[in-house]
């Protein structure tokens, strides 16, 4: 008993590691302070689509990771951030949601690709109705490469909480299984996340916002804890 705590403790200390290496050299690499905290952001776009809904989510899952990891988070709050602006290489992660259409120009196609080809991760769930624009437009950031289911034992469902069959369904939508896909860098590293099916996103909003019962806000947390983890350490 004791052995198998003392790997657990060990495993723990190289993951904890691991994020702190990582944010370090995504931050050196942008320019940013070594030591900065680890914070996520909204990515605004064009079309029409409310990217804006639900601020309170990012909040609350950032101060559930700092009651539940041992990563350094930064103050919790709401940041948006445009693909056009500098800014966006300030955050390991970008979050990208709403209900509408979206609509990348060339420009901001080429720039989300550099950013997420320079060491950052593209966060995309959909909230109901931006699955056909998100994936038309994600073809312009990626036009050589496709989305591709992630199995069931990828480590983003496995590494920090264990998720058996996936993805969890936080809201019914459409009554289809939830399916989380992927794109990755030249460099083989999963760069872009995509949730259907499944709205993680809500789950982490405001209980006021969804009414969403206790057991589904949990998954949906961990959920976002190991996507968060993930993240950090490829």
């Amino acid at each position: 008993m004791k052995k198998t705590i003392v790997i657990l403790v060990i495993l723990y200390s190289a993951l904890v590691l691991s994020y702190n290496n990582y944010s370090s050299s995504f931050f050196s690499e942008q320019g940013i302070n070594k030591g900065s905290k680890v914070s996520i952001a909204r990515l605004k776009y064009s079309g029409g689509g409310d990217w804006f809904n639900d601020p309170s989510a990012e909040v609350n899952m950032l101060e559930y990771l700092k009651k539940n990891t041992l990563i350094d988070v930064d103050e919790p709050k709401f940041i948006a951030v445009d693909i056009s602006s500098d800014e966006i290489f300030k955050f390991p992660i970008l979050i990208l949601t709403g209900h509408g259409n979206i609509n990348f120009s060339p420009e901001e196609a080429v720039r989300l690709r550099k950013y997420c080809e320079s060491g950052g991760f593209l966060f995309a769930d959909d909230d109901y109705g931006m699955d056909e624009s998100f994936r038309k437009e994600i073809k312009k950031v990626f036009p050589d490469k496709n989305l591709i289911e992630l199995p069931f034992n990828h480590p983003i469902y496995n590494l920090h909480y264990k998720f058996s069959n996936g993805l969890p369904k936080i809201h019914e939508h459409d009554q289809k299984p939830p399916q989380g896909f992927g794109i990755y860098s030249l460099e083989g590293r999963l760069c872009v996340f995509y949730t259907y099916e499944t709205n993680i996103t809500d789950g982490w909003a405001d209980t006021k916002e969804h009414q969403d019962p206790p057991e589904k806000r949990e998954e949906a947390f961990k959920i976002g804890t190991n996507i968060i983890v993930y993240a950090l350490m490829n």
